[in-house]
């Protein structure tokens, strides 16, 4: 397929990226390089991507860029881009949510429409169902948001319903739980894990370590992705990882997969769900989801990783990197 990738240089949109070029698509990456956490880690995933067949880079901001004629080539958009993060998105830096997760969302879903497109996979997140009243949580839950960033990706993940109703927008939202793997953002829990546990520093954490989440091998969203794309479904649909772990037991398995945890116990954040689990009935049913990384083998992986980028990390930058 010929795809468009927005957020293209960031975790999941890296990710993504490589497997669709792996599957032989040819592939068109998007991102403004913003600086919620350090560029230099964007620039390189992108290192990764730029010297290969079938890739090529755009930058810029998609409210400005003219985004026609790269919809009208695509077979599949694939719709990364956004502002990440729950604690970041209460106060002044809301509007910054606004606009990258919902502003751009409808200029994507307009160009959409215009174009004909013929397949929109959109990246949604399970922070719209907040504390969830059913577990593991179907669609069919209210999705009640306990963060600003949730309330943004609810809207944008409604916008796609609603383009997709009036206007027969062939929009598929995925709605992502906590998805984790080499190159996870810096400010992401397994990522301040995992660096802690193989550089014998402390980690903070937040709350009292029984909260839980259905964490999601980034290998197995982005094989998702590309089957969600292929399929002729259309809709709302989970895709959760299977193995729903508590921050006790994952401070637990880091110990053994890299060395004993310095566990600085703080209070928890406003924004935070409890639990998260996921229902994934509905993607399995409509393009054969089936997760098949465990926990132990994904946590593995991004140690492999983390001490594999020790030696070349660039020296001197701070994690947060936040505006």
């Amino acid at each position: 397929m010929r795809a468009v990738v927005t957020g293209a240089a960031g975790f999941i949109g890296s990710h993504l990226c490589e497997h669709l070029m792996s599957c032989g698509d040819e592939v068109v990456g998007i991102d403004a390089m913003t600086d919620f956490y350090e560029p230099w880690r964007k620039r390189q995933n992108l290192g990764r991507l730029l010297d290969r067949d079938g890739f090529t880079f755009r930058q810029g901001d998609l409210l400005d860029l003219r985004l026609e004629p790269l919809f009208a080539d695509a077979d599949a958009v694939y719709h990364l881009a956004g502002q990440p993060g729950v604690r970041g998105s209460w106060g002044a830096e809301f509007t910054v949510y606004l606009e990258r997760n919902v502003l751009v969302t409808q200029r994507v879903l307009e160009v959409a429409r215009d174009t004909g497109l013929h397949r929109l996979v959109f990246a949604s997140s399970s922070s719209v169902y907040g504390d969830a009243e059913a577990y593991p949580t179907p669609e069919a839950v209210c999705p009640r948001p306990v963060s600003p960033y949730g309330v943004t990706k609810l809207a944008a993940e409604q916008l796609c319903e609603t383009y997709r109703t009036a206007f027969g927008v062939p929009a598929a939202s995925l709605r992502l739980f906590s998805v984790y793997g080499p190159r996870q953002r810096p400010d992401m829990a397994f990522s301040r894990l995992v660096a802690a546990a193989c550089t014998q520093r402390p980690f903070p954490l937040y709350g009292d370590g029984g909260q839980s989440r259905d964490f999601t091998y980034v290998g197995d969203v982005v094989t998702a992705m590309r089957e969600a794309a292929l399929s002729s479904w259309n809709g709302v649909a989970n895709l959760g990882g299977g193995s729903e772990v508590t921050m006790n037991q994952a401070i637990a398995l880091l110990g053994q997969l890299a060395a004993p945890v310095n566990v600085v116990r703080g209070p928890a954040r406003p924004g935070d769900a409890r639990r998260t689990s996921a229902d994934i009935t509905v993607a399995r049913d409509a393009f054969g989801f089936r997760p098949v990384t465990d926990i132990r083998t994904g946590l593995a992986a991004m140690v492999r990783a983390e001490r594999a980028s020790r030696p070349t990390r660039p020296e001197g930058h701070s994690v947060a990197g936040r505006r």
